[in-house]
């Protein structure tokens, strides 16, 4: 068998597609596509300039067999992930250590659950994410930094992962499951009938500001489609200011109209009467199991309308599909009264400092099962009818 070697890249432009298409498109999420990643980086929305230095590393079998990949950044700061890690900061600055620049593993600016090392299935996957590991720990050692974070990690993963050292730190998502509900009145007879009316009454609220909500997908799907969803989110994310979260150029929309992405993404535009001219639009992200809340705008105030476009239309739309998930995105507790459930959601470091990872290791099991225990509390408090089945974080999630 041919030698091992390994490649360190600052552009994914360096890895041909197709040799990352074979070995990571048919597993992976649409924010793993070669393409996706590739429009985050030539759109200048995920560049040094931004804060995040593309630094991918390969593994290949002779000259031109890739075999594993790791998708990575360095990073400049702590936007973009989602996964609070200012308490980490703050030690190491106690500890006169200097926090930044980090390595991060995650699909950037994407808090979606599903990052891992993507390996051949002809090789030993717990050989190569070992040594993969030994590849960074060297890399971040040699170059002085202080830890690699991965966040969102995909389930089947962690195990390899735990095993090759790294730490793991409990957080929450939130996530609507099908779970047998076959359309909407099916999803609202989940309900309390307190909550069931709350529901009715938000959707006729749209209804009678004279708006009806079309998904959009396809053909439909025309550059000036992506361009208006583009400044619907510039316009939202300007709302809050400083905290406005606003990471994405407009060649990034322009990308998502192109043949390779346009199958992914489903626009739910709130019209009054052609779905082109929307008032308001939210843009998601599919695949054939689960739906991706992503973000979204609108040119009016109109009560509850974030709730039927960015909520209730793709529950509705994801239900005559035959989707089983629907993740909204991060943040918000008005999403659990809205069936989102609180879920818990892992992510798995390593610091290259004995002091600082001693303090963290030492502190995690008693967060982990406080994160447990919120999480259940969380639920606890959903508006579900008396006998909808147990929800909650378990023993197993630690």
């Amino acid at each position: 068998m041919a030698s091992l070697s390994a490649r360190w890249h600052r552009s994914l432009r360096e890895i041909p597609e197709a040799a990352w298409e074979q070995l990571v498109g048919s597993q992976a999420i649409p924010f793993y596509r070669w393409s996706w990643l590739t429009a985050l980086e030539e759109s200048g929305s995920i560049v040094p300039e931004q804060g995040w230095q593309p630094l991918h590393l390969s593994l290949w079998r002779g000259a031109d067999r890739l075999v594993a990949v790791a998708p990575l950044y360095l990073k400049g700061h702590s936007y973009g992930e989602f996964v609070f890690d200012q308490a980490f900061a703050r030690l190491a600055a106690d500890l006169g250590l200097r926090y930044y620049p980090k390595l991060l593993g995650m699909s950037p600016v994407s808090p979606v659950e599903g990052y891992r090392f993507h390996i051949d299935s002809a090789e030993d996957p717990a050989v190569l994410t070992a040594l993969m590991f030994e590849l960074i720990d060297d890399f971040a050692r040699r170059n002085g930094i202080l830890s690699c974070n991965f966040l969102y990690v995909d389930p089947a993963w962690r195990p390899l992962a735990e095993v090759a050292g790294c730490a793991t730190w409990l957080n929450q998502q939130s996530l609507w499951s099908a779970e047998g509900q076959r359309d909407f009145n099916d999803y609202l007879r989940g309900f309390n009938a307190n909550q069931r009316r709350n529901i009715k009454r938000e959707r006729k609220a749209v209804r009678e500001a004279g708006l009806e909500v079309t998904a959009l997908r396809g053909e439909t799907l025309t550059p000036g489609l992506l361009t208006r969803m583009h400044r619907f989110y510039e316009q939202h994310c300007a709302r809050w200011g400083m905290w406005g979260s606003k990471y994405l150029e407009a060649s990034f929309f322009d990308a998502l109209a192109g043949e390779a992405l346009r199958s992914h993404v489903v626009l739910f535009s709130a019209h009054r009467g052609d779905p082109q001219e929307p008032v308001a639009m939210s843009l998601c992200i599919q695949d054939q199991q689960q739906l991706w809340g992503r973000y979204w705008g609108s040119d009016e105030e109109i009560d509850c309308l974030h709730f039927e476009v960015c909520y209730y239309a793709p529950i509705a739309w994801a239900l005559e599909q035959g989707l089983q998930h629907f993740d909204p995105g991060a943040g918000g507790s008005h999403k659990r009264r809205r069936g989102f459930v609180a879920r818990p959601q892992h992510s798995l470091h390593r610091w290259y400092d004995e002091g600082m990872d001693r303090l963290i290791r030492t502190w995690l099991p008693k967060a982990n099962a406080l994160m447990v225990e919120e999480i259940d509390a969380v639920n606890a408090e959903l508006p579900f009818r008396a006998e909808a089945p147990q929800l909650g974080a378990t023993a197993a999630d630690l």
